[in-house]
């Protein structure tokens, strides 16, 4: 009798080791595209930026491969081998480019394969496409740092402006909290329209002078005579 528990238990746990097995090597497949016809490409780059064998493939924003291989070809080339369903074929052009970008901030790396021109020809197996190189998130960290470092600059110097104008100090300052200089200008500008005024007075006299009153009579006129003759074209026309 107990021997016959062993064997079920034995057959159960063989059963169920065949079964991980091949739910592994069905996930394995489907994540290297071995159950589906595929064809290989390549793409040079200058640095990876983290990319790794296995990762995700995307075009049109549908995954469609994944990276089978990546290897450094020299000090300023790493080659990645990209293996592409075969059904997209027809819709990857020769003008396309590959990317890296990564999924959310700090995802996973994902290639990227961006659609060419309507008019190319679809690329064939074991072509290169043109790369674009990543931007580092360390490069774009920095750049943040340096934005941010001439911002504070930026505020501590209106943070000093504001401060000298409220003591007083520099022109604005003087304008605003120096009385007198605010009373002076406004006496300037009294004084101006005063001047403008005794001007005008001045015209008027100079105008009902015996000296100058035939002069601007003459003056006047001739305007008057301009009028009537322009009058005189516009009714004629």
């Amino acid at each position: 009798m107990k021997s016959t528990h062993f064997k079920v238990r034995l057959g159960l746990f063989v059963a169920g080791g065949f079964l991980l097995l091949a739910l592994a090597i069905f996930m394995i497949g489907k994540q290297k595209n071995l159950f589906n016809p595929v064809f290989t490409i390549y793409a040079n780059f200058y640095n990876v930026s983290g990319l790794q064998v296995g990762n995700t493939i995307r075009f049109s924003g549908i995954n469609v491969g994944t990276v089978d291989n990546i290897k450094i070809v020299n000090d300023s080339t790493v080659k990645v081998d990209m293996i592409i369903e075969r059904k997209v074929q027809p819709f990857i052009k020769t003008d396309s480019e590959v990317t890296i970008g990564s999924e959310g901030i700090i995802g996973d790396r994902v290639l990227i394969i961006t659609q060419g021109t309507t008019d190319a020809p679809s690329i064939k197996e074991k072509q290169f496409l043109d790369s674009v190189e990543p931007v580092e998130l360390d490069a774009i960290m920095a750049s943040l740092e340096v934005t941010a470092l001439n911002a504070e600059v930026i505020s501590q110097q209106l943070v000093e402006i504001m401060i000298n104008i409220n003591e007083g100090k520099g022109l604005i300052g003087m304008l605003i909290k120096d009385t007198t200089i605010a009373g002076n200008i406004d006496q300037t500008i009294v004084n101006l329209k005063e001047s403008s005024k005794g001007l005008d007075e001045n015209m008027d006299a100079v105008k009902g002078s015996w000296l100058l009153r035939g002069y601007y009579k003459r003056k006047a006129r001739k305007a008057e005579k301009a009028l009537e003759d322009k009058l005189d074209e516009n009714k004629a026309d």
